[in-house]
C-alpha cells in the first residue's frame, strides 16, 4: 500500500505525523514510568448524535486500516521529531521500530450507529494504541459526518441518482475522502477524478458556464460539446435564457439529447417548464439534472418535480451543517502490569457533566422486533444475552497487527442501504428528533 492509495501527496512517507504532539509526550512518559507496556483497550464512540440526526453512519473504516498499516516512523519523521526536541532519544529509538501489533474490532463500514455505540475498539499495549488516537478520529469523524449527510440526501432523493460534486468546496485531500464517504452513503457518482482513480467510484462531468461563455454563441457551444461528447451528453441550459437554450439544445442534439442541467433559479418551477418544453419538442427521454447548493431539504422539496438526478456539492462536503461526528477515543480498560496474563480492569472518566464515560471492554448488539425492524442498540461489558448472541455488531478488522477485513467499496455501500432499511421508518424523516432507537446498557 503506498501513500497515493490514502489520498496523500506522494511525498508524505507515512501517516505517523497525522497526530497530536501529546500522543508522543504521553508515550514518552509512559515508557519512562514503566506503564507503556500495560495491555489496554481504547474505544471510539460518540456521546450524542448531531442535533436533529436520527442515526449515524460508520464511514472511513477502510481508510483507517490503511492509515494503521502506514503508521511508520521513518528517518525523515524521526529527524523532524529530534530537531524539534519533541521526545527524548529513548522514545525515538522505540518509535523507530513501531508497528501496531494489536487487535482492532469495529462496526463494519456502512453500518449505522447510535449514542454510545463502540464503533471501534483498539487493543494492545498502551504505547502502541495511544499513538493512533488522532489519525483514527480524524478519519472517522470526517467520513462519518459526510456519509450521514449523504445518507439523508439519498433517502430524500429516493430512486433518483445523486452526483457528488463538492471537490472545489473543500480541501483537495478531504474532497477525495468526501467522495468516498458520499458513495458509502448512497451517492451514485462523483465528479472528482482522484476519487475515481483511488476508489473505483464512477465519475461523471460535462461542462460549466465558462464553456458556453467561451464561444461566440450558445449554439456554437452546444454544437462543440455534442460533436465531441455525442448526443447523449448533458447540456447546461441556464447561462442565458433557459427556454431558448432548451429549444436550441434539442435542435443541435436532436431528441436523443441525454440530459439538460439547470443550475439556478426556482428549480421546482423551472424543472416543470423545462420538462414540458422537452416533451413538446419530442425529447421525451431527455433527462433533467439539477444542481445549485442543494441539501437534503431542497432535494426533498423537489420530490414532486420532474427531476431525474441531483448534483450536490457544498452542503455534502461540509456535512450539511454537521462537519464532524463528535467521536472520541477513550481508554476503557487496562491491566495493572505489563504481564500479558494480567486481567483487564475497567477505567472511565468520571468528571461532572456530559463528558463522563462508561468503562469496560464492550460488546454491542442490535435488537429487532418481530418484523425485523431495529428497536434498540444494546451495549454491555459482561456476557452477551443468549437472544443477542447472533446480533453482535463488532467484527474483527485487525488481528495481531495484520488487516483481516478489507472489502470492496460497493459491499460497504450495499451494507449501508440494508442497515438503513432495517431502521424504523421515522429514521428517514427530515424533521428534528432524537436517535431513532434507544441505547440500552446491560
Amino acid at each position: 500500500m503506498n501513500t497515493a492509495d490514502l489520498g496523500l501527496p506522494v511525498d508524505v512517507p507515512s501517516t505517523a505525523l497525522f497526530t497530536d504532539q501529546y500522543e508522543l509526550t504521553m508515550l514518552q512518559a509512559a515508557l519512562r514510568g514503566g506503564t507503556g507496556d500495560r495491555r489496554s483497550v481504547f474505544e471510539v464512540f460518540t456521546r450524542r448524535l448531531p442535533e436533529g440526526r436520527r442515526y449515524g453512519v460508520v464511514a472511513g473504516t477502510g481508510r483507517v486500516l490503511d492509515a494503521v498499516e502506514n503508521f511508520r516512523f521513518d528517518a525523515d519523521v524521526l529527524g523532524f521529531l529530534r530537531e524539534r526536541d519533541i521526545v527524548d532519544e529513548a522514545t525515538l529509538q522505540w518509535l523507530s521500530g513501531y508497528r501496531f501489533t494489536g487487535d482492532i474490532w469495529g462496526y463494519p463500514e456502512g453500518e449505522v450507529y447510535f449514542p454510545g455505540s463502540p464503533i471501534l475498539r483498539v487493543e494492545g499495549s498502551f504505547a502502541e494504541c495511544v499513538l493512533l488516537e488522532t489519525v483514527i478520529l480524524s478519519i472517522l469523524n470526517h467520513d462519518s459526518a459526510i456519509a450521514a449527510a449523504a445518507s439523508r440526501m439519498s433517502s430524500a432523493a429516493g430512486d433518483r441518482p445523486l452526483i457528488e460534486m463538492g471537490a472545489r468546496r473543500t480541501h483537495e485531500l478531504a474532497a477525495v475522502a468526501a467522495a468516498r464517504a458520499a458513495y458509502v452513503g448512497g451517492f451514485a457518482t462523483t465528479s472528482d477524478l482522484a476519487a475515481g482513480f483511488r476508489y473505483g467510484i464512477p465519475t461523471v462531468g460535462t461542462s460549466a458556464h465558462a464553456f458556453t461563455l467561451l464561444h461566440d454563441s450558445e449554439r456554437d457551444a452546444f454544437r462543440a460539446q455534442v460533436d465531441s461528447l455525442g448526443r447523449g451528453t448533458t447540456l447546461l441550459v441556464d447561462t442565458y435564457d433557459v427556454t431558448e437554450a432548451v429549444r436550441m439544445a434539442v435542435e443541435v442534439a436532436g431528441p436523443e439529447l441525454g440530459a439538460v442541467r439547470i443550475d439556478s433559479g426556482d428549480l421546482l418551477l423551472v424543472a416543470h417548464r423545462v420538462r414540458q418544453q422537452l416533451d413538446e419538442l419530442g425529447a421525451t427521454e431527455t433527462k433533467i439534472v439539477v444542481t445549485s447548493d442543494l441539501d437534503e431539504y431542497a432535494i426533498a422539496s423537489l420530490a414532486a418535480a420532474p427531476v431525474d438526478a441531483y448534483g450536490v456539492g457544498t452542503q455534502l462536503v461540509t456535512g450539511s451543517g454537521h462537519p464532524t461526528a463528535s467521536m472520541v477515543y477513550k481508554l476503557v480498560a487496562r491491566a495493572h502490569s505489563a504481564d500479558p496474563k494480567a486481567p483487564l480492569e475497567p477505567v472511565a472518566k468520571k468528571s461532572l457533566g456530559a463528558k463522563s464515560s462508561m468503562g469496560g471492554r464492550k460488546w454491542a448488539a442490535r435488537r429487532h422486533d418481530a418484523y425485523g425492524v431495529a428497536e434498540a442498540e444494546v451495549i454491555g461489558t459482561g456476557a452477551v444475552p443468549a437472544g443477542l448472541a447472533d446480533r453482535q455488531l463488532l467484527v474483527e478488522l485487525v488481528k495481531g497487527g495484520e488487516v483481516v477485513a478489507r472489502e470492496p467499496l460497493d459491499a460497504v455501500r450495499d451494507r449501508h442501504a440494508a442497515a438503513r432499511a432495517r431502521l424504523p421508518l421515522s429514521a428517514t424523516q427530515l424533521s428534528r428528533g432524537d436517535a431513532v432507537i434507544p441505547t440500552e446498557y446491560v
